[in-house]
């Protein structure tokens, strides 16, 4: 197995590592960390401090409790690296008076996106992350926030004896994603630029949805990180990335990966292949292979076939074209195949042999004609389960997505 797959930590513990922490982390003696979904930090100064990130609104109290021992000043500038709430939710706890807060380009227009599309990704998230953060109830709501200071492309504040450059560097996760560089100590905190967990595949667009990360933004955005020369990187979750040469090497290979990638697929659209067959046939070669814990090589190909193809697949035909779904016809297809019991025997036989997937297509037909057969809902139930144990658990989405599926099932078949 690669050993990036088996040093990198697991992103269910990387997201979950505050529920124990006991004290602040210092990754140097004037930056403190609190871990949480995503982590916040303390910058301190000889005339007041720097806050970057402030955590989920969930743990805020803790993460300032953690914080608060080191504090050595007034508090100037609360900095938030992307707008998604596990950077900014905390904030309430930390704002004085006089302190400033600085988003990134496009920061009130992501927000807005985001927080006014609740209703839809709610649902989606939970069903994804609900299991994993242990939570018994949804979370708080995410604070109103709007920041004083919107950089474009490019800020420096000054604070005592330290400098901050402000960075844009978008679509990591979010267009409006800074990087904040301090120049003198050759330090980066990059957030979620390159995903949550270190050197492994962006999520290009996530199984909650959002809108899509561009491949060749995240590419350039890697390279204006690569060019500072950091000997330290700060990340949105985990340990510190330290040495000058080591954060090289990594960002290194880290763009030479998702540079294969691109060109992978987009060599096979020029072959005239599909984005299906693509999927299937991509593979890392030998010494290129990053972690896939969040994203995914395969997952990207399709990402960035549609950033170049857009959304009609030509082979979908003209159904595609319009607002009526194939699965309308599949109660007529349940009927000519002789109900959803035969349906769930077929795919229990494509089970046997190996094809989950195809069990799983299968499956799809009968529950969309009979919503409550159990023989399908069990094969339903099997076919995931062979999924997940070939998946390895190593991907967090993929894996709560697999579980989340055998959990409906589970409670469909207990009714």
């Amino acid at each position: 197995m690669n050993a990036t797959r088996e040093s990198a930590p697991k992103l269910a513990d990387l997201v979950r590592s505050g529920d124990e922490q006991a004290e602040a982390i210092a990754v140097t003696d004037f930056i403190f960390q609190a871990n949480d979904i995503s982590n916040a930090y303390l910058v301190t100064t000889g005339e007041g401090d720097v806050m970057i990130n402030t955590g989920f609104m969930d743990n805020a109290e803790r993460t300032r409790r953690l914080l608060a021992p080191h504090r050595k000043g007034p508090l100037a500038f609360v900095i938030i690296t992307q707008s998604h709430a596990d950077h900014y939710g905390g904030l309430p706890e930390f704002v004085e008076e006089g302190t400033q807060v600085i988003g990134g380009p496009g920061f009130n227009e992501a927000l807005a996106d985001m927080n006014g599309l609740q209703s839809f990704f709610g649902p989606r998230s939970r069903k994804l992350w609900g299991s994993t953060l242990k939570r018994g109830s949804a979370p708080k709501a995410p604070p109103h926030v709007e920041p004083d200071i919107l950089v474009e492309r490019r800020l420096t504040v000054e604070v005592g004896d330290r400098t901050f450059e402000l960075i844009s560097t978008p679509e990591g996760e979010t267009v409006d994603a800074l990087t904040v560089w301090m120049p003198k100590e050759k330090i980066a905190f990059t957030g979620n630029v390159f995903g949550p967990v270190w050197l492994s595949m962006p999520f290009l667009n996530t199984l909650r949805g959002d809108k899509p990360r561009l491949v060749r933004n995240y590419l350039k955005s890697l390279e204006m990180v690569r060019a500072l020369g950091a000997e330290i990187v700060v990340t949105g979750h985990g340990e510190a990335i330290r040495g000058k040469e080591r954060i090289r090497a990594d960002l290194d290979k880290l763009h030479a990966a998702v540079s294969h990638v691109r060109d992978f697929t987009l060599e096979g659209m020029k072959a005239g292949k599909d984005v299906h067959t693509l999927m299937r046939e991509f593979a890392w070669p030998e010494g290129l292979q990053i972690g896939e814990f969040h994203g995914k090589g395969s997952w990207a190909v399709k990402s960035i076939w549609r950033e170049y193809a857009g959304w009609l697949h030509y082979e979908d035909g003209t159904t595609a074209l319009y607002g009526v779904p194939r699965s309308s016809v599949d109660a007529d297809l349940a009927e000519l195949a002789g109900g959803a019991a035969k349906l769930a025997q077929r795919a229990q036989a494509k089970l046997d042999g190996g094809a989950a997937l195809e069990a799983v297509h299968l499956t799809d037909i009968a529950l969309n004609a009979e919503p409550d057969n159990a023989e399908a809902l069990k094969v339903r139930k099997a076919a995931h389960e062979a999924l997940l144990a070939a998946s390895g658990g190593k991907n967090l989405s993929e894996t709560m997505w697999l579980r989340s599926e055998i959990a409906a099932m589970e409670a469909k078949l207990a009714e």
